[in-house]
């Protein structure tokens, strides 16, 4: 129940306004929503969504009527490099972008991701961990994790006496530099 459009003339960034209108949308609302949409993404969405239905029929023998859009993903291919000329013999460098485009249909109601034993062996682990937790005296996860909190960093800020102490500290920590000797001349 998949369909997917490999390498198509539309920059990602453009598409994937017009895949946010219909993300999620049953497939009869997404079909509406793209014939009122004025945009070229629109155009190309429309024909990739009626093939993932007939696939959905076809293959899979679903109600087109009972399908939703389960996952939509515009993701960057590609991209044509190309130039635009400049003075002195420079080129100005322009890169047109194309678009991979994958659409994941689903049957409204119905969980495909997970069966009903997983979701069952997975709530009883939940439940025998919770159990544990309480017999070591822990409440949850969130006793579990740790209960210690980090204490903010708070910084000293220096006034204008700090500064001068330091400077003069500084002073201090240096070794004297020798003054020159000058020879004394006796007059």
């Amino acid at each position: 129940m998949k369909a997917t459009l490999r390498s198509v003339r539309i920059a990602p960034k453009k598409a994937r306004v017009v895949a946010a209108l219909v993300r999620g949308k049953s497939v009869a609302d997404a079909q509406r929503t793209l014939a009122r949409t004025n945009k070229k993404a629109a155009r190309l969405l429309e024909k990739l969504i009626q093939s993932a239905v007939a696939n959905a029929v076809t293959n899979d023998g679903q109600d087109a009527a009972k399908l939703k859009i389960k996952l939509l993903n515009v993701n960057q291919a590609q991209a044509y490099h190309r130039g635009i000329p400049m003075s002195r013999g420079r080129v100005r460098s322009i890169r047109k972008f194309l678009s991979h485009i994958d659409v994941v249909l689903g049957v409204e109601g119905v969980d495909e991701g997970v069966s009903a034993s997983k979701k069952d062996a997975e709530d009883a682990k939940e439940s025998k961990d919770v159990k544990d937790a309480k017999k070591k005296g822990v409440e949850g996860e969130k006793g579990a994790k740790g209960a210690t909190k980090k204490k903010p960093v708070t910084r000293k800020t220096k006034t204008s006496s700090d500064s001068s102490a330091s400077s003069a500290s500084s002073k201090k920590k240096s070794s004297p530099k020798k003054k020159p000797s000058t020879p004394k001349s006796s007059s």
